[in-house]
């Protein structure tokens, strides 16, 4: 009697954990289906605006101001591109951005290194200070040093030309603090080991830091190469002429071409133009990105 007790004690026991385990894979299933299921709809809800930007380039201008608003319009035409390169010089305002952006991302890579170096690796006296001064810049609004940035280049003779763009713009404190973060996760012990051999301070800095900051690098790169491709404002104050304008200031002036009606259609066929460069860039880089922004300020 006991044994059959025990018997079916031990059946139930594992029917009870099959029961478990098919309930634990059932929840598992559904869980994996519902990630799956708001990853489509959260990318889907970050690529829309780009489809859209697609879509209206490829729009008549007649349809992109009916209403109501359709995604899938009835007609496309080519017409829009056509009009874009006959009412702006896009080939020389694409080359003036490339210029631009470029150069400064050089630039602003080269001196922010400089100095998170230093902030990072050099002991000297009043170096908290100087890097508690350097934050405390980043709360003063561009817009209060606009005017008296844009009197100074007027002055020195750089108003419409590549210097008068690119100058303000070659260092930038956020692009220190993030460099000074990841070199601080740097041992030091290989600075010194490099002393003992007799490098100087600009080698060490050169071949061993720089090497190893690479994610970092790249990450301040692409934000200062994106940050200037996209920028309006500056570029548009400092130039006047349409061949001398970046792309993005460029489209901002098709908006008063001489209408009341905007033209969405060509205003969209250059903003897919111009976005062409960057995702090109981003493809070729995206693992070092999300590399250094997952390692900067890891210590």
């Amino acid at each position: 009697m006991s044994a059959a007790t025990e018997y079916r004690g031990s059946a139930k026991g594992r029917y009870s954990e099959d029961k478990s385990l098919a309930r634990k894979r059932s929840w598992n299933r559904i869980s994996r289906v519902l990630t799956y299921a708001v990853l489509i709809i959260v990318t889907f809800l970050m690529i829309f605006p780009l489809l859209i930007v697609v879509i209206t380039s490829f729009t008549p201008n007649a349809l992109t101001q009916s209403w109501p608003p359709k995604v899938i319009p009835s007609a496309f035409t080519l017409d829009n591109y056509t009009s874009l390169f006959s009412r702006l010089p896009v080939g020389r305002q694409m080359l003036n951005t490339i210029v631009f952006a470029g150069a400064v991302t050089i630039f602003s890579v080269f001196f922010d290194a400089l100095a998170a170096y230093g902030l990072s690796r050099v002991d000297f006296r009043g170096r908290g200070l100087l890097l508690g001064v350097l934050i405390a810049t980043m709360m003063i609004p561009a817009m209060a040093l606009l005017i008296p940035v844009y009197k100074l280049l007027a002055n020195l003779g750089l108003v419409n030309s590549y210097w008068g763009i690119i100058i303000p713009r070659m260092a930038d404190v956020g692009g220190i603090f993030l460099l000074r973060q990841f070199f601080i996760s740097i041992p030091k012990d290989l600075d010194n080991a490099a002393r003992i051999d007799g490098a100087g301070e600009f080698r060490i800095f050169a071949q061993i830091v720089l090497p190893n900051a690479v994610p970092a690098i790249l990450t301040v790169g692409m934000f200062n190469f994106m940050g200037n491709w996209n920028d309006l404002l500056w570029p548009l104050i400092m130039t006047s002429r349409p061949e001398t304008r970046t792309i993005t200031a460029g489209l901002a002036m098709l908006t008063g071409h001489g209408s009341s009606v905007t033209p969405y259609g060509v205003v969209m066929a250059g903003a897919l133009i111009s976005a062409l460069p960057l995702l090109v860039v981003f493809f070729f880089i995206q693992k070092r990105f999300v590399e250094g922004i997952a390692m900067t300020g890891i210590k």
